[in-house]
Formats: structure tokens, C-alpha cells, sequence
């Protein structure tokens, strides 16, 4: 049986062009600039026009990571889309981008596992990869979350923006380079505190549903914050440990963009200094799926990146579920 590592190609970005700043979210909800700086670090996100699909950003996204892998799209074998907000509950938002960029040998699926997802769906083209079914896969963080905020709930819509993250994945011909460990987990019971309630077959759409704004997203943010700042630890010492790497040779860390202060406190455990630590919060917002994959397209193309650095990626989200890997550039 093959059993090769796999590494990252190339990435790619996209993001909506309208830019919503704290002080435009004022003028829509009982909110302040220097209350959401003060308290998330975002200044500003995207929110899609109304001809901005998840897939069109996907799109965009996918044709530029090809690009910078130098694969096209017919070499694809294998496309995941990490999403909350697909165009559709089906067909996938995976088969629409598949059509539209002309991936026509790929297989195509969604994947679901919220602000972790990118990474589910990396860990998922890794194993493909490593077996040796697939040679190429896209892996594509996408989401809208501006569709399914609440924009009356001033404690949720200020967080929210929207984007998507592509990386081409393939095989890497030095086995001490590539996706080096990876740890992913879930705590079923804290579902009830970040979901949607309404929209799904056990509560599908109704006039009801609608009236009672069931159809947006609801947190519980100081569950979520008490169990964002444990996972995003654990799971980065976890896929460390698994990479057989310590914590003191990590050199960069890439990780979910919800909350600056998370992050901080991520990057106070493995001993990184901010500089070491890619932070685009203030511009973006918690792009879900999205965040860790655009984040990682920046770092690469400001030239954080040198080859040989060990990077970690980890983020959390709805499920509740976690994912962290660890790479070596």
C-alpha cells in the first residue's frame, strides 16, 4: 500500500469587495466601533453583494491556488469544499465548481464541520493523497456567513464576514516535507451552543420559522470563548505531538481568526512572538471555513513563509468540533 506524505501546492483568496467597517455596523445595530475593537480586534469585514455566490468566491479562489501550484483544473482528482452557507442544501457547492472550472475527472463533495472545516477537509485529501487514489485534490474554505447573521442580534452580526480560502494538495517528493500530524475532535454536547436552529429536516422552513428569525446563526459566546481557548491549545500540542516535533521548534502559526484575544493566547502557549503569528482579523472578521485558508494565502504571499519552517494551523468551531496540523514548508 502507498503511503506518501503530501504537502500544499499552492493557495489562493477571495473576497467580496464590500467592505463593512465598524462604524457602518453602528448605523445598523446598537453596536460601537471601539466596543467591537476592544473586545474581537475586528475593524472591518466582507459582506457579498447579492450576485456574490459561495460558489462564484470559491471559483475565484480555486482558479488562483491552481495557478500558484502550476496544476490545471483537469488535473484535479479530488475537490472538498469545507461550508455552512453552500449555495444549496444540494447539489454540492463541490459539483458546481467542479463544472465551472472545468475539473472534469475530479470527485466532488461538501463537508461540513463549521469554522474547523478547512482542516477536516485538508486531513481528508491528505489520507486520499497518501493512499495513493488521488494525486491532486482542491480544498477549498468558502463561506457567506453575512446570509445567515442576524443583524438584530448585536452580539453575532459584528463578528461575521465572508471569503474563501483554496489549496491545491499533492504529493510531496521529500518525505520530511508536507502535512507532517494532524488532531481533530468534537464535543457533541456543546452543539446547543453555537448552531442554526431551523432550515433542516428536523425543523424545516416554515412561516413560523422565519417570524421567530430561527433561520440565523445563535451563539452562546462565553461557552464558545471558554472552550475555544482550551481546544485551541490542546489541539495544536496534540498535532504537534503527533508530528513528532516539539512545541519549541514551531516557527509560525496560522490559526482561525474569531477572536484576537484566542489568539493571543494561542501564541503565548507555543512561545511565538505576534510577528510569527498571522493575524488578519481586523480586515476580514471570523470567515469561518474561510479564515485559516485565507489567512495562510497571506502569510505566503507577504512572504512569512521560508521553506523548511514548521507552521501550525488550528482553529475550532460549531459541533463543537477542532482541528489543528502541523506542516513544514
Amino acid at each position: 500500500m502507498i503511503n506518501r506524505k503530501s504537502r500544499i501546492l499552492g493557495t489562493g483568496m477571495a473576497v467580496p469587495e464590500r467592505i463593512v467597517t465598524n462604524f457602518d455596523m453602528e448605523k445598523l445595530v446598537e453596536t460601537t466601533d471601539e466596543w467591537i475593537r476592544t473586545r474581537t480586534g475586528i475593524s472591518e469585514r466582507r459582506f457579498a453583494d447579492g450576485d456574490v455566490t459561495n460558489s462564484s468566491l470559491s471559483i475565484q479562489a480555486s482558479e488562483m491556488a491552481l495557478k500558484n501550484a502550476g496544476i490545471t483544473a483537469d488535473q484535479i482528482d479530488l475537490i472538498i469544499v469545507a461550508t455552512i452557507t453552500p449555495d444549496m442544501v444540494f447539489p454540492a457547492t463541490a459539483c458546481i465548481v467542479q463544472d465551472k472550472i472545468g475539473a472534469t475527472k475530479a470527485a466532488a463533495f461538501d463537508l461540513e464541520a463549521a469554522c474547523s472545516g478547512f482542516l477536516y477537509g485538508l486531513a481528508v485529501a491528505d489520507r486520499f493523497i497518501a493512499s495513493g487514489m488521488y494525486k491532486y485534490a482542491l480544498v477549498i474554505g468558502t463561506e457567506v456567513m453575512s446570509k445567515i447573521i442576524d443583524i438584530k442580534d448585536r452580539n453575532t452580526c459584528v463578528l461575521f464576514g465572508d471569503g474563501s480560502g483554496a489549496v491545491v494538495v499533492g504529493p510531496s517528493e521529500d518525505d520530511s516535507r508536507g502535512l507532517l500530524g494532524f488532531d481533530l475532535g468534537s464535543d457533541g454536547a456543546g452543539g446547543k451552543y453555537l448552531y442554526m436552529p431551523a432550515g433542516g429536516s428536523e425543523k424545516p422552513a416554515t412561516h413560523e420559522t422565519v417570524e421567530a428569525r430561527e433561520h440565523f446563526l445563535k451563539m452562546e459566546g462565553k461557552e464558545v470563548f471558554k472552550f475555544a481557548v482550551r481546544v485551541m491549545e490542546n489541539a495544536s500540542l496534540r498535532a504537534i505531538e503527533n508530528s513528532g516535533l516539539s512545541f519549541d521548534e514551531i516557527d509560525f502559526l496560522v490559526p482561525h481568526q474569531a477572536n484576537e484575544r484566542i489568539i493571543l493566547a494561542a501564541a503565548k502557549r507555543l512561545q511565538l512572538p505576534m510577528e510569527k503569528v498571522q493575524v488578519n482579523l481586523d480586515k476580514y472578521g471570523n470567515m469561518s471555513a474561510a479564515s485559516i485558508p485565507v489567512a495562510l494565502h497571506e502569510a505566503v504571499t507577504q512572504g512569512k513563509l521560508n521553506e523548511g519552517d514548521h507552521v501550525v494551523m488550528v482553529g475550532f468551531g460549531g459541533g463543537l468540533t477542532w482541528g489543528a496540523t502541523v506542516m513544514k514548508w
